[in-house]
C-alpha cells in the first residue's frame, strides 16, 4: 500500500500540464465501478482520457482500496482519508460534505490553473474557497441531493437514521445555493437539469457515463424475472420488498433479486417464498449475466431522482424492461420500456411478457435511441468544450 501511495504522490507532481487537463475530485475511489455513482465517475474519466484529457484524480477513501487501474487512465491519482467523525454530524455543513474536507486537497488544487470538476455536492467543500477563485470550476450533480435524502428518510424504519436523513436534507438544501459559484453545473438527467435551471443560470445537461458500448441483448425467452440494485440503500430495499410482497407473492413466475447487503427483513420475506431467490454480494460480471439471461428486468422505484444506472444496464444487456414512471421520468427512455404503475398492472404485464419472445426489432430500436442519448464520447466532448 505504501509503495502505491508513493507512486501516486510522485505522479501527482504534474511534470507537464497540457492544455487539456482536468482535476476531478471524487467522493469515493471510483474503482471497481460497481455501484451507481462511481460507475459514472470511472467511465467519465475513461471517456475523457480517450478524448485527449489528462485527468488528475483526487479521491476520498473510506473502505475501498487504492487502485493500479486508476493509475493507468489518470495522469495522477491522489488519495485523502474521509473524516468519519461523529462530531461532524453537528456541523452546519452536511455530513457528506464536512467529512470530505482536506487541507492537502486544497493545497494540491491550488498549485495550478487547471479546471476542477467536483463530483457531487459531496466534494464541494472548497467550491467557495478564495484559493480557487481564479480557477474554472464545474460540479457534477448526481441527484437533487436534498430530495434524495428526504426520500431516504421516508423509507427508513430506524428512528435515528430517519432523523439523520431529514437533518441532512435541510443542510443540503441550504448548501446547494453554492452551486451558483460554479462555472457550470452538469446535471445527470433531464429532470434534474430542469429543476436546477429554475435556481441557477449555469446548468448543463450531461447524461450518465456507463460501461456499455453497444446493445447486446439476446432475442428469445428467459425463464425468470430479475430485480437488481444495491440492497443496502433504502429505496432499493423498499422496491425489492414491494416485488416480493405485492407482485410475486401469488404469481407462478420466478423472481431473482441480486445485490449487496440485503436487509434481514428482505431475507426473511424471500425465504418464505419458493418462487423467489436472493443472490447477495455477487460480482458485477455475475449480475450482468443475470441481466442478460432474464426474460424481464423489473425495476420499480419510488424515488424519481437522477438517472438509475441499473436501468441502462437492463436496456443495454437485457430483454424486456418493466418499470414504473418514476424510473424513466424525463429520461427519454419511456419508448423502450414497458410501464406498470401498480402491483396489479405489473402482474398483468408480466403474464403477458412471459408469453412473448424478445425480438431483433426491439434491439434495433434500443440501439438507435441509446447511441444518440447515451454516448460516452459525445458526453465527454461536452465537458471538453467547457474546460
Amino acid at each position: 500500500m505504501r509503495s502505491l501511495r508513493r507512486k501516486c504522490e510522485i505522479r501527482g507532481e504534474y511534470t507537464a500540464l497540457t492544455q487539456k487537463s482536468l482535476h476531478i475530485v471524487s467522493f469515493d475511489v471510483p474503482f471497481p465501478p460497481n455501484y451507481g455513482g462511481v460507475i459514472d465517475v470511472f467511465y467519465k474519466i475513461k471517456a475523457l482520457k480517450e478524448s485527449g484529457v489528462d485527468v488528475h484524480l483526487h479521491c476520498f477513501r473510506y473502505g475501498r482500496q487504492e487502485s493500479e487501474k486508476l493509475n493507468e487512465i489518470c495522469a495522477s491519482v491522489n488519495y485523502y482519508e474521509r473524516q468519519m467523525n461523529n462530531k461532524l454530524l453537528f456541523s452546519s455543513e452536511p455530513f457528506i460534505i464536512a467529512s470530505r474536507r482536506s487541507e492537502l486537497l486544497l493545497q494540491n488544487l491550488s498549485k495550478d490553473n487547471v479546471p476542477v470538476l467536483f463530483e457531487g455536492l459531496h466534494c464541494c467543500a472548497y467550491l467557495s474557497s478564495t484559493e480557487l477563485s481564479k480557477k474554472k470550476k464545474l460540479v457534477r450533480t448526481h441527484n437533487i441531493e436534498h430530495d434524495y435524502y428526504r426520500g431516504l428518510a421516508d423509507v427508513e424504519k430506524k428512528i435515528m437514521k430517519r432523523m439523520y436523513f431529514r437533518r441532512e436534507a435541510k443542510k443540503l438544501q441550504r448548501f446547494e445555493k453554492k452551486l451558483s459559484l460554479a462555472d457550470a453545473v452538469l446535471a445527470i438527467s433531464p429532470s434534474d437539469a430542469t429543476s436546477l435551471a429554475l435556481r441557477y443560470k449555469n446548468v448543463k445537461h450531461v447524461m450518465a457515463f456507463h460501461p456499455y458500448e453497444d446493445v447486446v441483448a439476446k432475442t428469445g425467452k428467459g425463464d425468470f424475472a430479475l430485480y437488481h440494485g444495491n440492497l443496502e440503500v433504502g429505496e432499493n430495499n423498499q422496491a425489492a420488498l414491494f416485488l416480493v410482497k405485492e407482485v410475486f407473492n401469488n404469481l407462478d413466475l420466478q423472481l431473482v433479486i441480486a445485490g449487496n447487503n440485503p436487509s434481514a427483513e428482505l431475507k426473511k420475506e424471500v425465504a418464505a417464498r419458493k418462487n423467489i431467490s436472493l443472490k447477495a454480494n455477487i460480482p458485477t460480471a455475475e449480475i450482468d449475466e443475470l441481466i442478460a439471461n432474464a426474460h424481464v428486468n423489473i425495476l420499480p422505484t419510488f424515488q424519481a431522482t437522477g438517472i438509475k444506472l441499473k436501468l441502462l444496464a437492463a436496456l443495454f444487456l437485457g430483454r424486456f424492461c418493466l418499470v414504473n414512471s418514476p424510473m424513466v421520468a424525463n429520461t427519454g427512455l419511456e419508448s423502450v420500456c414497458i410501464m406498470g404503475e401498480t402491483a396489479p398492472a405489473m402482474i398483468s404485464q408480466l403474464k403477458r411478457l412471459f408469453k412473448e419472445e424478445f425480438k431483433s426489432e426491439q434491439i434495433e430500436k434500443r440501439k438507435i435511441l441509446l447511441a444518440d442519448k447515451f454516448s460516452n464520447r459525445k458526453n465527454a466532448e461536452k465537458i471538453v468544450e467547457l474546460i
